[in-house]
């Protein structure tokens, strides 16, 4: 293998560089960007870049040391067995990374309207989030809850409307989003629950019952779709995303695929799963890499994520569908609880913590090992998680 093109400049891809370098692989890598901006993380730009605190999160990795072709502010158009078509032109390649990532998903509408997925978008919604602006954020997902936060801080006026009946319904399930609800309130966020936009206009929102929402400023925050139309028909199967098994090979030869765009077999959960999540970038393109060189590895990981929100800190790990809710804890006393997902037969499958890390760090191990809890013992915050088994 002489040369490897990498597709996707954000952390999957810069990740995948180092894991080609640290075994070993000494051909040409070359790393391909849409942006005009050096790699850098995402997970900042809800919260430090947002708040002020920064204005870059370039990622920690020397590029010259690793010997990298970068070329930024070119996109992949097109791929055919042994060759990317991109906007300068063909790439040739041996192996091939995909690490496309995802694009946020706009409402219909003729009015502006701020995502926010790039350094850019958090840099320019940034100054608009000033004292007495009314911002409306559409969706209570993760990046809602943190867009809003962000807003109130610096002194907005600020609406949640969300479809579902509660905040991150889909993430997290109508009982464990309701929870979140007085945190709201508490911030002096206006939340609008089961309210159905039907369009960004100029100067506002028009509501699907025929109201009419007037904001400065609109953000979108109702998710994510794989960045893989470049793919179609290229012979690369696609199915939210690109579809790639156990090892994160795809459907072609000498291709694999990481982070956001890939939507992998899961041995522990015993399903597919695309993740949008920062672990996954980092984690994933060990497996990735070393099926490419020709090894055999698997990735099946414990997914995990966090959210900073409302003055709290959020993390999750696991995968919860199907499984039962246990609160561990009174979510009503404090700012500190858990809440975890049990199977049929006792054995967590989730997690989440509020200011709670000792049980995230226990949890997602228990997770990891498969072992079953004494559920009686489990729901007392007292007891240590690992003392529940």
């Amino acid at each position: 293998m002489n040369h490897v093109v990498v597709v996707g400049a954000g952390l999957a891809g810069v990740r995948s560089v180092e894991a080609l370098r640290a075994r070993g692989y000494r051909g040409r890598v070359t790393l391909v960007g849409d942006e005009d901006h050096r790699p850098y993380d995402r997970p900042p730009l809800s919260k430090a870049v947002l708040l002020g605190e920064l204005d870059s999160t370039a990622v920690d990795s020397d590029l010259g040391a690793l010997d990298v072709d970068l070329r930024t502010s070119v996109a992949a158009k097109g791929l055919r067995e042994g060759a990317v078509e991109t906007t300068e032109g063909e790439l040739e390649y041996d192996g091939l990374i995909i690490a496309t990532g995802a694009a946020p998903i706009r409402l219909r509408g003729e009015g502006t309207q701020h995502v926010l997925r790039t350094i850019d978008d958090a840099l320019a919604l940034r100054g608009l989030l000033v004292p007495g602006a009314r911002v409306v954020v559409v969706g209570a997902g993760w990046i809602g809850a943190e867009v809003a936060t962000a807003a109130r801080r610096a002194g907005c006026e600020v609406t949640v409307v969300e479809a579902a009946r509660s905040p991150l319904a889909v993430a997290l399930g109508t009982e464990v989003g309701g929870l979140t609800v007085p945190w709201y309130a508490e911030a002096g966020i206006d939340l609008r629950l089961g309210t159905m936009v039907g369009s960004v206009d100029p100067g506002g929102l028009t509501m699907m019952d025929g109201s009419w929402l007037p904001a400065d400023v609109v953000v979108t925050g109702v998710g994510v779709r794989p960045t893989v139309g470049w793919l179609a028909g290229s012979g690369v199967e696609l199915d939210n995303g690109v579809l790639v098994d156990e090892h994160l090979s795809t459907s072609m030869k000498g291709v694999v695929a990481v982070g956001d765009c890939a939507n992998w077999l899961s041995r522990r959960f015993g399903r597919r799963m695309r993740v949008e999540h920062w672990d996954t970038a980092l984690h994933a393109p060990e497996t990735a890499v070393a099926t490419l060189l020709g090894e055999t590895a698997v990735y099946d990981p414990v997914p995990y994520f966090w959210s900073e929100q409302f003055g709290r800190m959020l993390q999750y790990a696991g995968h919860h569908d199907g499984a039962r809710l246990v609160l561990r804890g009174d979510p009503a006393a404090g700012r500190r609880w858990s809440a975890f997902w049990l199977t049929d037969d006792d054995r967590m499958a989730a997690i989440l913590t509020v200011e709670v890390p000792r049980d995230l760090v226990q949890g997602r191990r228990i997770i990891e090992g498969g072992q079953r809890l004494d559920v009686d013992r489990a729901t007392d915050p007292s007891v240590p998680l690992r003392d529940c088994l």
